[in-house]
C-alpha cells in the first residue's frame, strides 16, 4: 500500500460525511463510504486491491476499533435502562424465535446452508445505530428505554453468537476462543473499576493533561490490541476482542477526554479506511451471475423489520419495533468474517449488506414518524 492510495481511501471516505450531511435523512456515515469502496474496488474501477496484506491490517485495526466503539455505546450503566431490562430480554427472546424460523426458511429457499446465520442477522439490533437515531429525534419516556434495553441486549447477544454459527464445523474452537477473550474483558473490567476507584486513573489523567501525555488513549490502544491478540490466537474474530473490550470500558465509564480522541482516531482515519476496504471487497458483478441473490437481500432485511415489528403483539409501538431492527455491527462482521474464512457463496456477501442496507432505510422512516407522533412538551 502506498501513500498515494491511503490518500485515495481517505479522500473517497467522504463520501460518507457528504451522504449523511442533512441530519433529517438518517443516512450512516458508513453507507457512502461503503458506496466508495464499491464504486473504486472489486465491483467498479478496480483501483483498490482488498488483497493488499498492508491495506487488510489497517483495516482489520478499524474493524477492532469500530467494534470498541459499538461497545461501548451499550448502556450498561444507566439505571433506567436496566429496570426495562425485563421487558427487553422477553422481546429480544421472541425476535430471535421469530428470526429462527425465518432464516432457516430463507437458506431453505436459496440453499445456502446458513440458516444459523440468516437467524443471527435478523435478530440483531445495532445500539450503535439505533441509539443516535433516538437521540437526535428527541424520543423519551417508557417505550424508548424498553427499546434501549433490547437493542442493547440484541446486539451483544448476536455478536457473541455470530463467531459460533459462521462456521459450524470449527465451532467447538470459536467457542473456547470466545470465553478466553471474554475472560479477558472481565479481568480488563476489574482493572479498570479498580484504577478508577482507587483514584490513580484520575491522577494520570491530570498529568497527562497537563504534560500532554495521552495516556489514557494510549493505554486504551494497548489494551485493546492486546485482546485482539488474544482474539488472534485463539482464532476469534476481532470483532469479539472489540465488542468485549467496549463492554468493559462502558461498564466502568468513559472518560469523556479519552471518548474524544478514540472518536478521533476511529472515525477520522481507521473506521473511514475499514468501511471502504469493505465496499471494496464486495463484488456487486456477482449479482450478475446470480440476480437471486438480489431477493435473499431484500428478504433478509423485510424478515428483520418483520420479526421486530411483530412485537406489537407484547405492546410495543411498530415504529420503535422498525427501528429496533435497525443493523449494521453484525451483517458487517459476517460479510467480514465469511470473506476471511471463505464460507459465504458468491454474491452471498453482498446480499448480507444489502439487507442491512433495508433495516437501516426503514429504521429511519420510523424514527420520523415516532418523532411526529410523540407528544410535544
Amino acid at each position: 500500500m502506498t501513500f498515494s492510495t491511503l490518500a485515495l481511501v481517505l479522500a473517497v471516505g467522504l463520501a460518507g460525511p457528504l451522504l449523511s450531511w442533512r441530519g433529517a435523512w438518517h443516512v450512516p456515515v458508513i453507507v457512502g463510504e461503503l458506496l466508495a469502496g464499491v464504486l473504486f474496488g472489486a465491483t467498479g474501477f478496480g483501483i483498490l486491491h482488498t488483497g493488499d496484506p498492508t491495506f487488510t491490517f489497517l483495516a482489520d485495526m478499524g474493524f477492532a476499533l469500530v467494534m470498541f466503539v459499538a461497545g461501548t455505546h451499550v448502556p450498561v450503566r444507566d439505571p433506567a435502562v436496566r429496570s426495562a431490562l425485563a421487558v427487553g430480554a422477553m422481546r429480544a427472546v421472541l425476535v430471535g424465535i421469530v428470526a429462527a424460523a425465518a432464516g432457516y426458511a430463507l437458506a431453505g429457499w436459496f440453499g445456502t446452508g446458513h440458516g444459523a446465520v440468516y437467524s443471527v442477522l435478523i435478530a440483531s439490533s445495532s445500539a450503535a445505530l439505533a441509539l443516535p437515531i433516538i437521540d437526535s429525534q428527541g424520543l423519551s419516556g417508557k417505550p424508548v428505554l424498553e427499546l434501549m434495553a433490547q437493542v442493547a441486549l440484541a446486539d451483544t447477544a448476536s455478536i457473541v453468537a455470530l463467531p459460533l454459527v459462521i462456521d459450524i464445523a470449527d465451532a467447538g474452537r470459536a467457542t473456547l476462543g470466545a470465553l478466553a477473550v471474554a475472560a479477558s474483558a472481565v479481568v480488563l473490567f476489574f482493572v479498570l473499576r479498580y484504577l478508577e476507584r482507587s483514584g490513580l486513573r484520575h491522577r494520570a489523567h491530570e498529568v497527562s493533561e497537563k504534560r500532554k501525555f495521552a495516556l489514557e488513549l494510549r493505554v486504551s490502544l494497548a489494551l485493546l490490541f492486546t485482546i485482539a491478540a488474544v482474539a488472534t490466537h485463539t482464532h476469534v474474530s476481532i470483532m469479539l476482542a472489540g465488542f468485549a473490550t467496549g463492554l468493559a470500558v462502558a461498564g466502568v465509564g468513559e472518560p469523556r477526554r479519552v471518548a474524544r480522541q478514540l472518536f478521533a482516531i476511529t472515525e477520522g482515519f481507521l473506521s473511514p479506511l475499514f468501511f471502504v476496504w469493505l465496499g471494496a471487497e464486495l463484488n456487486l458483478r456477482e449479482f450478475a451471475d446470480r440476480p437471486r441473490l438480489i431477493l435473499l437481500g431484500l428478504g433478509l432485511g423485510l424478515a428483520a423489520v418483520l420479526a421486530h415489528v411483530l412485537m406489537r403483539v407484547l405492546g410495543q409501538p411498530i415504529t420503535y419495533g422498525a427501528l429496533a431492527a435497525a443493523q449494521i455491527g453484525v451483517p458487517v462482521a459476517a460479510v467480514t468474517i465469511g470473506t476471511q474464512l471463505h464460507v459465504l457463496a458468491r454474491g452471498e456477501a453482498a446480499a448480507m449488506m444489502l439487507g442491512a442496507l433495508v433495516t437501516i432505510a426503514v429504521a429511519a422512516a420510523a424514527a420520523a414518524m415516532a418523532a411526529k407522533a410523540a407528544p410535544k412538551a
